[in-house]
């Protein structure tokens, strides 16, 4: 399911391993259609991990949503929903881990982040900053 209208895109993906592969090119998409193609690197990257975090944890739809800014906001608002209540929890990933370190990567390359809930699940969320 896709729903865009101005500023907004937002898509619903099954739980199934491909959403990951068809989030990162509808994300990508939609921001080379707002002209944000700097943007679709590591915003692809972010929702890749917070996708993959919701398949690896919750058993029902996922959320992808991005809110284009309008003036004078200077940055793009992505949220992936998901069904399990509970937040995500970032954590020390060790060298020879091979996961855990998702949460690391979307703190350490946006400008902020977080989670909510939400009537049946949560809602993790980060901002970047937009090219000068």
């Amino acid at each position: 399911m896709i729903h865009t209208e101005g500023d907004i895109a937002e898509w619903t993906f099954p739980a199934d391993p491909g959403a990951v592969r068809t989030a990162r090119t509808v994300v990508r998409g939609q921001l080379h259609a707002w002209d944000l193609d700097s943007l679709g690197d590591v915003t692809a990257l972010l929702v890749s991990e917070l996708v993959t975090n919701s398949l690896r944890h919750a058993t029902g739809p996922i959320g992808v949503r991005l809110v284009r800014p309008s003036e004078p906001m200077d940055v793009l608002l992505v949220e992936v929903s998901d069904p399990l209540p509970d937040p995500p929890r970032e954590r020390d990933a060790e060298p020879e881990d091979e996961s855990g370190r998702g949460l690391q990567l979307v703190a350490n390359s946006s400008r902020r982040w977080g989670t909510r809930p939400g009537g049946k699940g949560k809602t993790v969320w980060f901002e970047l900053a937009l090219p000068s």
